[in-house]
């Protein structure tokens, strides 16, 4: 058996950065193991997602952890090293909206001018100045990101903080926690697939799309579950300058990736149920009956384009209301969570990192006051929604 202070489960980004800030910035003197099935991240939400950064938000402790974010990428050879980077371009984010949209527009913008965030709001004309490639139609309003946000490589942001956790004596195990054991308030053993056991002091759930299935070994409702989402390529015959992050009216998203194109865009609704545990096929007719006419129709450029690549990942999906969990469970006292972000986990990963580690080591938040996440919102059915999900 393992003897334990701490056993994070879950080793990508978010449970990589809780154990980095722990023993790095916070010196916690226990002993600290992350559990992670996947050691590859062949399957890891941090590495089949987008790798992007944005601090537009309606929710200020959103744009909070999207600013920390921003500002522990700019700072990546301060803290790793000279020879850190991720390949954080700063090509901005840009949200259109229609005239039944822009009312909405406008108020998350006051939100996030207020945390500090560099978001221009620009009505047409000014859209057309910025990007003249952007065909105007239907188009009331858009937001901006002028700075601080972008995209970047997420394996390289893994192997940063995967060498340096081990570096600070973190021990990182390749083995899947399969069940728990409790006694009254507290947690007292996880077993693993291997036939290992662990004591452990605290348990921190950041087990991503696994979230939810890891809450039930200990009987505590989780809304968390895993949603497919796919990512296509392809490459365009004529060039699109300056092209940011852009969030069409239809949901639809593209960016540039080097010389090519990565886009998607959420399913509808009534087919957007859990997925199987198996299920990583990129869904081809999302691309050619929704994404391809919303993107021609959007920028003409795209009209000529020749298909790439595509996968297809898993994100851990918040079905209360599209936001994270991060806390302490209501009933037992040595668990907390840091879950269901819904698609903005990779970039949150850093502040919610931070955040948790004060948790374990403090007792308290002291940088980012993630209170209104808090698991009680569960039980409670309590929602705080989130106005602008990708």
């Amino acid at each position: 058996m393992l003897v334990r202070d701490v056993c994070i489960v879950g080793g990508a980004a978010v449970g990589l950065s809780i154990a980095h800030f722990l023993k790095r910035d916070l010196k916690f003197d226990g002993t600290v193991t992350v559990v992670e099935k996947d050691p590859a991240y062949t399957r890891a939400a941090t590495t089949l997602s987008a790798a992007s950064i944005r601090q537009q938000f309606s929710t200020p402790e959103n744009v909070r952890l999207s600013l920390f974010g921003r500002d522990f990428f700019r700072s990546l050879k301060d803290r790793f090293g000279a020879d850190a980077d991720i390949g954080f371009t700063e090509g901005g984010y840009l949200v259109l909206a229609g005239e039944d949209g822009r009312q909405i527009l406008r108020e998350n913008h006051a939100v996030q001018e207020a945390e500090g965030a560099d978001i221009a709001l620009d009505a047409p004309h000014d859209l057309l100045k910025r990007f003249p490639w952007l065909n105007l139609d239907g188009i009331a309003a858009g937001a901006w990101g002028r700075s601080g946000e972008g995209w970047f490589d997420a394996h390289l942001l893994l192997s940063l903080l995967k060498t340096a956790c081990r570096e600070d004596g973190v021990e990182i195990l390749t083995d899947r926690v399969v069940s728990l054991a409790r006694d009254g308030a507290r947690i007292t053993h996880a077993g693993l697939a291997s036939g290992e056991t662990i004591a452990c002091g605290l348990l921190v759930n950041a087990a991503g799309p696994s979230a939810g299935d890891v809450a039930a070994l200990v009987a505590r409702p989780l809304p968390v579950e895993p949603r497919k989402r796919s990512v296509f390529t392809f490459r365009c015959k004529s060039e699109v300058p300056g092209l940011p992050l852009m969030v069409d009216t239809s949901g639809v998203y593209v960016r540039p990736e080097g010389t090519t194109f990565i886009c998607g865009v959420s399913p509808a609704a009534d087919a957007d149920g859990r997925a199987d545990d198996d299920d990583f096929d990129p869904d081809w007719p999302l691309f050619e009956e929704t994404i391809w006419p919303a993107l021609a129709h959007r920028v003409p450029a795209f009209e000529e384009i020749r298909p790439g690549p595509a996968w297809a990942g898993h994100y851990d999906y918040n079905t209360l209301d599209q936001n994270a969990i991060v806390g302490a469970d209501t009933e037992i006292a040595n668990l907390i969570y840091a879950n269901g972000f819904s698609g903005h986990g990779l970039q949150q990963a850093p502040g919610v990192g931070r955040a948790v580690a004060e948790l374990i080591a403090l007792g308290r938040y002291e940088s980012l006051d993630l209170s209104i996440f808090g698991y009680d919102r569960v039980p409670a059915s309590r929602p705080v929604f989130e106005k602008v999900v990708i």
